[in-house]
């Protein structure tokens, strides 16, 4: 280090002693190096502008111009038409003819436009209740749980001729809370629900009131959703742990559920869930701009507090609308008018469930764009579920399936899957810390066909239901799950599963690069900015102007709602309509199929569809290109950069130190007949590279079905599943070269390679790399090599059986011990439950320490959507099972 004198040594000084002219050099320097990098990201913010011009470009000349031609053929068809009638003078009787058919149409239209605002009003009067088609009863009520929240357990009664098994895995399925109400997931008998009661499941569903409960925070949805998992636990002792299906929203709420309660769930499936919603490719996903074009969080929390604290679901419904305008607030109509005659039941079951608008509070909703979409945080592994409580995703141990779909413009597979990529540095991690995710991909279903559709309820779910409990029997990884039709001889379609191990490319493989995402790192920072603006100079004036008269007034003028209750009975000019529709159907007069006016309406049609879309198209474009022109400016980046760091990620070195990889080495050459076999297993899915359902399924038999596997449990099953993997991985010669150690005498050798024979199949069906595997083991046990096909299993054979005996009895005892020790217990009645207090400034919870009053502050702040972070029991009590309902709203009060 310089001293003073150093500065004014007439000598020449050291080298190493700032001086002036180098000061000024390397400011230069620095600035030149500043400006390099800013002329490459320039040029990469230019390359993604001229991406997104070429594909929209494309996409739009493309699809336009095909529709187009078609639109033109359809017009010279017309006219060829015309011109015959004209010559044969029959063109005015087919005027004629249609002007009565269209008017009749429309009057029917209208009736069913009239039914549908009466149902509408109908099911808001009775609380928006489930749209299920089952019979259900209430099992429990997150009303009357420590922390008080709109959402309730059912049970779905299974309809006549199907038979459940309560030993068998339940299913609790979580609807989305995204503007609309609960139900879709069992809304036909071909549905999530349908597929589960089907194979003889108990079936749960997580649905919801329309009006959150008064300072009802995420983190209290979060704890009902956990003592609903228990209560189902408990109800179903000799079952395995509960699927957790989540849609959509319910999807990254499964997530939380999972990553805080790490004990309670089996296999967790999500639904096109946007877990990473600044993922997408350029040119193709432009919903994720809207936040950066149309505001960020002041916004939801401008109309929150119009709504008086509680924000409307049908602006969120309505924002859905605007994405394909042509299709909900047009398409729609036009079909219903032109197929009236075929019925309107289908139309109104969907818009019951389309037009049940639901409510949520400002913490609610504030949390859902902070952390979520606009902030990126649970990917990024920086949510709080509440103050001191963070989700990390990482911390889940069950098996995940996530479904995504090419088709899905709401959550495209980049956001439904790019947090893997986000939170694990590659499949080594997956498999160091035991976990197994399965992503499936389909080519073109939409959002809501995911939930809704009928063939992929018969398809994708049904199948997804049929592995699960093989999907357990995985070796930790990341795994594709592939569905492949088979055409059988009679004609039926069945289908064959094969899971496919993948790394973190495949799915990059997905994307077109993050380049595109750092623009949003501006945007989560403006959000921040914004909202701590309109909080401190605006919120204080606009919630002095608001009463609960006009919050509510506000809601009922909403235009989603005004344009359903104009239509409904109450107004008296729909009167007319009524009666006018019950003329007409009884004599009823329609056009005849070649009616060239017919021909025309249906034209007429496709070009405002035409005109509708082109116009969407270029707003998503000119919402694309004013992005990235705005927030991948210089400002913008250099304003972002403090909210552009990921996750932190591991090196491989980095996750071999981790205290479960060290106690599983540690364990190389122990263990028994168990352990041996699992490792072998697992060395032989090392080999192949990819599993077939038939491989899959016979390894399933013998792990969860023949013992002395079967009496382990699941858990214990999963741990030693886990622990030879991680053997497996990092110590692969020592793994093999162990194996004698674990299987002292020359019978247990020979049953083991017997069994390992018997999973892969028949040896013509074997990769050279399995037969060479093989071989290396009975080479290692010192047994013959053998050539031979093992078709039985071999754990059935009564010998076998026997020898096993000792060993299954321990496993039995263990487990029980194990059971009996995490059996949920029922709480005390609902009745006598302590609620908490929002009146002074600690809160005291049954079964809690008293709070800092720092942290009852932050749970009565309504800018804070975390509750109390105190250490409550998530437990909660079954509640008496109240009267069935029937699913149908409008029969219910």
């Amino acid at each position: 280090m310089a001293n003073v004198f150093d500065f004014f040594d007439p000598r020449q000084p050291s080298p190493e002693l700032p001086r002036l002219d180098n000061d000024v050099a390397n400011a230069v320097d620095g600035n030149l190096t500043r400006l390099q990098q800013e002329v490459d990201a320039a040029t990469g913010t230019g390359e993604i502008l001229t991406t997104a011009v070429r594909r929209h470009g494309q996409h739009m000349l493309a699809e336009h111009s095909r529709r187009g031609r078609q639109q033109a053929e359809d017009a010279r068809a017309l006219f060829e038409n015309l011109r015959q009638q004209y010559g044969s003078h029959t063109l005015a009787g087919s005027w004629l003819e249609y002007l009565r058919d269209a008017s009749e149409r429309a009057i029917l239209t209208a009736d069913t436009l009239r039914k549908r605002g009466d149902i509408f009003l109908e099911h808001e009067a009775a609380n928006c209740p489930p749209v299920l088609i089952y019979d259900y009863e209430v099992v429990m009520d997150g009303k009357d749980l420590p922390y008080p929240c709109n959402y309730f357990l059912l049970k779905i009664l299974p309809p006549e001729g199907v038979t459940i098994d309560d030993t068998r895995r339940p299913y609790v399925i979580i609807d989305p809370r995204a503007g609309h109400g609960p139900g879709i997931g069992g809304f036909k008998p071909d549905s999530q629900v349908g597929v589960a009661l089907r194979a003889g499941h108990p079936v749960y569903f997580v649905a919801f009131r329309s009006r959150p409960e008064p300072g009802q925070y995420l983190s209290y949805v979060t704890r009902a959703e956990a003592a609903f998992v228990r209560e189902v636990m408990r109800r179903h002792p000799k079952a395995s742990k509960p699927v957790i299906i989540g849609n959509c929203q319910g999807g990254w709420a499964t997530l939380l559920l999972a990553a805080i309660n790490t004990d309670l769930t089996g296999p967790i499936v999500i639904n096109g869930a946007p877990v990473a919603p600044w993922a997408g490719k350029v040119g193709e996903n432009p919903m994720r701009y809207n936040g950066g074009v149309l505001g960020g969080t002041w916004v939801p929390m401008f109309f929150s507090d119009l709504g008086g604290g509680i924000f409307d679901g049908a602006w969120l419904v309505q924002n859905f609308e605007l994405l394909n305008p042509s299709r909900t607030l047009y398409r729609k109509y036009t079909d219903l008018y032109r197929d009236i005659d075929k019925g309107d039941k289908v139309f109104l079951e969907f818009e019951t469930w389309w037009g049940g608008f639901f409510l949520l509070t400002e913490a609610e909703i504030r949390w859902v764009v902070e952390q979520l979409f606009v902030g990126n945080r649970l990917a990024k592994n920086e949510a709080r579920i509440e103050p001191g409580r963070p989700v990390d995703i990482k911390a889940i141990r069950a098996p995940i399936i996530a479904f995504a779909s090419h088709g899905d413009n709401i959550t495209p597979p980049q956001q439904a899957l790019n947090w893997i990529v986000d939170t694990y540095a590659d499949v080594q991690e997956i498999r160091i810390r035991g976990q197994r995710i399965i992503y499936m991909v389909h080519e073109q279903v939409g959002h809501l066909g995911i939930f809704v559709s009928s063939q992929i309820a018969r398809r994708e779910h049904t199948e997804m239901a049929s592995t699960l409990q093989t999907i357990e029997a995985l070796a930790p990884g990341l795994y594709e799950m592939i569905i492949e039709d088979i055409q059988e001889q009679d004609g039926r379609t069945t289908f064959t599963v094969g899971f496919v191990e993948r790394s973190l490319d495949d799915i990059r493989g997905l994307d077109d690069g993050v380049a595109d995402e750092r623009p949003f790192a501006a945007v989560a920072r403006a959000s921040e900015v914004q909202a701590q603006f309109y909080d401190a100079l605006v919120r204080p004036a606009v919630k002095a102007a608001v009463t609960p008269t006009s919050a509510e007034l506000s809601r009922a003028l909403h235009p989603k709602r005004l344009e359903r209750a104009l239509a409904s009975s109450q107004n008296p000019a729909m009167a007319t309509v009524e009666n006018a529709a019950k003329v007409v159907r009884e004599s009823r007069h329609r056009a005849a199929a070649g009616n060239p006016f017919v021909a025309a309406e249906n034209l007429w049609f496709q070009w405002v569809e035409q005109g509708i879309d082109f116009w969407r198209d270029s707003r998503d474009a000119a919402y694309e290109l004013s992005f990235h022109s705005l927030w991948g400016s210089p400002w913008a980046r250099a304003f972002g950069r403090t909210h552009e760091a990921r996750r932190t990620l591991k090196h491989i070195d980095e996750l071999r130190g981790l205290p479960e990889v060290a106690a599983a080495l540690y364990n190389v050459n122990r263990g028994g007949f168990v352990e041996a076999v699992i490792r072998m297993l697992i060395l032989l899915a090392e080999s192949r590279g990819g599993v077939r359902r038939d491989r899959l399924e016979r390894s399933s038999k013998v792990l969860t079905q023949d013992e002395p596997f079967k009496s382990l449990g699941a858990e214990r099953r999963a741990m030693i599943i886990h622990e030879q993997t991680l053997i497996v991985t990092y110590e692969p010669e020592r793994a093999i070269e162990t194996l004698p150690l674990l299987l002292p005498t020359p019978a247990e050798r020979e049953l083991a390679a017997r069994i390992v024979r018997f999973v892969p199949g028949h040896r013509s069906e074997m990769s050279p790399g399995t037969l060479a595997l093989l071989r290396r083991l009975e080479e290692v046990l010192g047994l013959p090599v053998s050539s031979e096909d093992v078709d039985a299993d071999p754990l059935e054979a009564a010998a076998a059986v026997e020898s096993m005996a000792p060993v299954a009895a321990v496993n039995t005892e263990t487990a029980q011990a194990a059971s009996a020790a995490r059996r949920p217990r029922r709480a005390p009645s609902a009745a006598v439950r302590p609620k908490p207090r929002t009146d002074t400034k600690t809160e005291t919870v049954a079964g809690a320490d008293p709070q800092p009053e720092s942290q009852a502050a932050a749970a009565r702040d309504p800018k804070t959507e975390a509750g109390p972070a105190t250490n409550v029991p998530e437990t909660a009590p079954g509640t008496p099972a109240k009267p069935s309902r029937r699913a149908q709203p409008a029969k219910k009060a």
